[in-house]
This record gives C-alpha cells, structure tokens and sequence, in this order.
C-alpha cells in the first residue's frame, strides 16, 4: 500500500513539473514587463508578432476574411501596448478618418475625470450646479436630484421616449434620478458641465488635457444632437491603451487610477454592466439601449469575464481586457444591422479572437 502511494505522489510531482514546465514554456513576457506607450506624433509602434505570442496562426485568415466580409473598415490587436494585429479593409488605410459614435461617449468620461481631478467639479453633485436651474423642464426639486454621475450612469430619470433633442424644452420626468436606467443622449450635457466648470470650450479642455496629451488626431463633429468624435484607428488605440494603463501614459498620470476603476464598475443597481459610459463584461445580468428588459448572463458570453468596453452604433468597438493586457480596435459599417451598442456581431467576433488568442 506504502509503495502505491508513493508511486501516486511522485506520478503526481512529475505531472505537476511537465505542467510547470510547459505554462513557462508559452508565457511570452515576465509577469512585471511595463506596458509600451508609442511616442507622441510618430507613427512609430512597436509590433510584436503573433508567434512571439503562441497564438494560433492558423486562425489569422480565417478572422481576417471575417472582418472584411463584415463591413469593417479597420481592425486593431494590441498586446501590453504592442501592435500585434493591424488590418485595413474595403478603401481604409492608416490615415483614414472614421467616426467614433457611443464608443466615443468614454471620451467625455474620461474628460469629466479629469476636471475632477483639478478639482473644478465633482461628479457627485447637481448637474445645476454648473448649468444652473431649468436646464431641464421638471420642478426644481426634481430636477436637483440629478448628479453629473446620473448623466454618466445612464440613470437621469429623464424620459428617452422623446428622441435625442436634449433641447430643455425636450427634457422632461419620467422618473426619480437613480429610479430607471435608460440610453439617452443627455448624456452629452456633462459636456456642457465641463465647459463651464473649466472656464473653456469642450473641445479646447480635450484637446489640451487628453488629445494632445497621448498623441491622438481627429476632431469633434456635431450632427443631429449627437457630438461624436472623428479619427484615424491609431488614436482610438492610443485611447484604449490609456485606460488599459489605468489612466496613465508613460509617467504621467492623466486620470486618476481611482476614477478609471470607478468608471469601468458597475455604477448604479438598475443595470450592473454599465458604469460610466463603458459596457461591462462578466456581470449577472444587463440591459440594451432602448429596451427596460433585464437580460439574464454576461454581456458577451464568449468573452472574458474582465472585459469592458466602448461601443458605438454600427459596430465601432473598444474591447479592453486586463487578464490578457488585450486592447482591441474595430471600425467600420455595421456587421449586420444598423444597432446602437451591443449586436451579435461582438458574439461573432469573439468566436473567431478565441480561436486565434487560445
């Protein structure tokens, strides 16, 4: 019996050993390696390569032909701030312009953290505060119970029936501040609290506090309510590699690491995976845009649990997973059909990211 046992501990030992052996034999980084920030106004980026990772090769095409077939315009891999994947589609190059859309709604959180952390605002308090009164066409007592934080929680109260008009006139009760989630373009009026807690324009505190700072192009276009961000791929990247760094760019703190964990948490009890602007993965349950059902499960199934993103109509995707100090880009027209945030495409897609990345 003594020497069944023994042969079972060191049958045990060995597998143990060839299964040590074989996880340092695919790790491709020490676990302490720095993340890489590209220089500013360069298009210098260092690249790794999909060998150097371990990733599958054989999947590459098979996802690249996807892509294409997919209406994408550009697509986008990065791993611990290195170029793995970089591919244009249908007449789109590296210099090509395209529109952000909701994905572009982190943009304003990220900027509204920013203004917090110089201490001209605090998103915790009355959005008239900085707007003054009847900014909305509620009561007063009402109107005071919305926060900068509902604006970027999605949890105005606000009635979303009535279109993306955020004229006062447009802005009326459908419930209590923090009562009823909802995908409303209000939103767009932490804009107009920035621009007034800074002292300057919207665009201007952008471009000096968070544009300039890591090196992105584009510009801000207004259509139809909605200001959405214009720009190259790159500098949508640049932008998912500040928030994968916490808020950081090389040495430089640009958002409190705080307000990032904040804003990618769950923000408010009515829909757990969403925080502040940014769609999360791996939670109990969700809501959609324009819907007040509540969805049992993960976000994106196939995923993983840590991932959080930007998304835009038409399939505009920042994918940001920690676990695998992944940074994923997708532009482009819409996969399927037109949708405002989620669609099957991102189920589609990491089928295809699974069999590669795995």
């Amino acid at each position: 019996m003594k020497i069944s046992l023994y042969y079972f501990v060191f049958l045990l030992m060995i597998t143990i050993s060839c299964s040590r052996k074989h996880t340092e034999e695919i790790v491709v980084a020490p676990i302490n390696e720095e993340i890489y920030f590209p220089p500013l106004n360069s298009e210098i980026w260092e690249t790794t390569s999909l060998s150097n990772l371990n990733w599958n090769e054989n999947e590459y095409k098979p996802l690249l032909d996807f892509l294409k077939e997919k209406n994408s315009k550009s697509f986008i891999i990065l791993y611990n701030g290195k170029i793995v994947v970089e591919e244009y589609f249908n007449n789109h190059n590296l210099n090509s312009f395209w529109y952000w859309a909701s994905a572009g709604k982190t943009l304003t959180t990220a900027v509204s953290g920013i203004a917090q952390n110089e201490n001209l605002l605090n998103i915790n308090n009355k959005v008239s505060d900085y707007l003054g009164k009847s900014w909305t066409s509620l009561t007063i007592e009402k109107e005071d119970l919305i926060t900068c934080k509902n604006l970027l929680s999605m949890n105005s109260g606000l009635d979303d029936s009535l279109g993306d008009d955020i004229s006062k006139e447009n802005l009326k009760y459908k419930a209590d501040a923090e009562k009823r989630w909802a995908y409303h373009n209000v939103y767009v009026k932490m804009q107009d609290v920035i621009t007034n807690a800074t002292n300057t324009t919207f665009t201007n505190y952008f471009n000096t506090k968070l544009k300039d700072k890591i090196g992105m192009n584009g510009f801000w276009r207004n259509s139809n309510n909605f200001n959405v961000y214009w720009s190259n791929s790159r500098s949508m990247a640049r932008f998912g590699l500040l928030i994968a760094g916490n808020g950081k760019w090389e040495n430089t703190q640009i958002i409190s690491e705080d307000f990032i964990t904040e804003a990618t948490n769950t923000s408010q009890s009515l829909n757990q995976s969403y925080g502040y602007l940014w769609w999360l993965n791996g939670k109990s349950s969700y809501h959609l845009p324009q819907s007040q059902a509540t969805f049992n499960g993960k976000l994106i199934p196939n995923a993983p649990n840590d991932l959080f993103a930007a998304l835009g109509k038409d399939d505009q995707k920042i994918y940001i997973v920690p676990s695998k100090k992944l940074v994923i880009i997708r532009m482009g027209e819409a996969a399927d059909s037109s949708n405002f945030a989620l669609s099957t495409f991102d189920v589609d897609l990491w089928e295809k990211l699974n069999l590669l990345i795995n």
